[in-house]
């Protein structure tokens, strides 16, 4: 039963399979189990969600409910639970960094392929430290050079590893042509973060590509957004959409408008191969 990935978030999600499905075959409602658990009905929601992990303690206390007695089954929910639970390197970023990062990390964690629109900046996870610098200064930066805004420029540095690490997901970058001009930190910076997006580009699992000024007002002007395919299950998607307030949604109905949205937007990009001498032409400039 054990999952052959690390993801906490994977783990979690099969753990959730297992307990709803132990419900469903007891007839029991998700108000009933709270009840005699003696739980809020929240907390059995974002258990069978995956949207938060079930102690070992409350899952030695449901299994026997669900009728699950068989040593052998209940060691390895158990096992399941224990490796869910274990912490990862974003979770010592979640003092500073908001929860709807940390959650999409976790989500890219469980991914076999990502796309990513953006018309603002370049994306975080593509984003050298000098520029990340520069943009979280920006927003974050009380005093220059902030404990906070040190912080989370290392957290954007270090999702950098999520690109080539091993078994690591198709990532496909959409760029609106003003985010790759837009000037951060300087001209020395944003030559060396746009030669970062060149050398990215070669990469085997990573696409980037630009919608040049020419095409006007396209699919991609509702604001920027991040659609993830899980790895456990290739029909399922999550979209993480940024603004003012970052939300992620599963619903399927919205990840397949995502979806359409961005195939809509890529019909009016250059393309990888005539995006690369567009990022190369305004490095130089």
């Amino acid at each position: 039963m054990m999952a052959d990935s690390t993801s906490p978030l994977v783990l979690r999600r099969r753990l959730a399979t297992e307990l709803r499905n132990a419900r469903q075959e007891k007839n029991q409602t998700q108000e009933q189990v709270a009840t005699a658990m003696v739980w809020s009905p929240s907390k059995v929601i974002r258990i069978e969600n995956a949207a938060s992990s079930i102690s070992i303690n409350d899952l030695k206390a449901l299994l026997p409910f669900y009728g699950i007695t068989d040593e052998k089954q209940t060691a390895e929910l158990v096992a399941l639970a224990t490796e869910a639970r274990k912490r990862t390197w974003w979770r010592s970023y979640s003092h500073v960094a908001p929860s709807s990062l940390i959650e999409l990390i976790e989500y890219e964690s469980a991914a076999s392929s990502v796309r990513q629109f953006e018309i603002t900046y370049i994306p975080g996870i593509l984003q050298t430290e000098e520029y990340a610098r520069a943009v979280l200064d920006n927003f974050y930066g009380d005093t220059p050079h902030s404990e906070r805004v040190t912080a989370l420029v290392q957290l954007r540095t270090k999702r950098w590893e999520q690109l080539n690490q091993e078994n690591a997901p198709r990532f496909s970058f959409i760029l609106d042509e003003p985010v790759i001009r837009r000037l951060v930190g300087g001209p020395s910076v944003m030559r060396r973060q746009l030669r970062r997006l060149s050398e990215v580009a070669k990469l085997p699992n990573v696409t980037i590509e630009i919608v040049p000024l020419s095409a006007g007002l396209h699919p991609g002007a509702n604001g920027p957004f991040e659609i993830i395919q899980l790895a456990e299950a290739s029909d399922e998607y999550v979209v993480y959409r940024e603004g003012a307030r970052n939300e992620i949604s599963d619903d399927p109905n919205e990840t397949q408008r995502y979806i359409e949205r961005y195939k809509r937007i890529k019909e009016v990009s250059l393309g990888p191969e005539d995006s690369a001498p567009l990022l190369d032409k305004i490095a130089e400039e």
